[in-house]
């Protein structure tokens, strides 16, 4: 299945962003696409490798999306790779694999790398994956500059 990379710098000390990733409260406020919303109660982190997450978004319409996936390596402040897909797939076999590289960057920024890998080519489609990340990370920018 294809992949897709984004790269990203945030204008936050590396620090920063880690906790927006691993923070159940942070995460909440970013983790979703514009006109989404994820409730703070329904996020759940629990961050070692072999332990997972899950959240719900919720779009305009009332619609429910949960999401889930387990860690797969974990290296404040550098490195997450994790699942991602929805709580009733398998925990490993078949569902994409997000990985998440931090790098310091001049002037207290963090340079993110973030490569999905194995997910079915929608891009451009109304509910494109690459879309609806990129609008988060905009999302998590507005949060940083909060």
């Amino acid at each position: 299945m294809p992949d897709f990379t984004i790269t990203r710098t945030f204008d936050a000390p590396r620090e920063t962003v880690w906790r927006a990733w691993t923070d159940p409260t942070i995460a909440a406020q970013w983790w979703h696409p514009h006109e989404v919303t994820t409730p703070a109660d329904s996020v759940h982190i629990d961050l070692r490798e072999g332990g997972g997450y899950a959240y719900m978004m919720i779009d305009p319409t009332g619609g429910e999306w949960p999401t889930a996936g387990e860690y797969l390596e974990v290296r404040e402040p550098e490195r997450l790779r994790f699942t991602w897909g929805s709580p009733e797939d398998p925990r490993r076999e078949g569902v994409p694999v997000i990985t998440v590289d931090l790098a310091e960057a001049p002037g207290g920024r963090t340079a993110m790398t973030f490569h999905l890998d194995g997910r079915p080519d929608d891009h451009g489609s109304a509910e494109s994956v690459s879309d609806g990340w990129t609008e988060a990370f905009e999302e998590l920018d507005g949060v940083l500059a909060g």
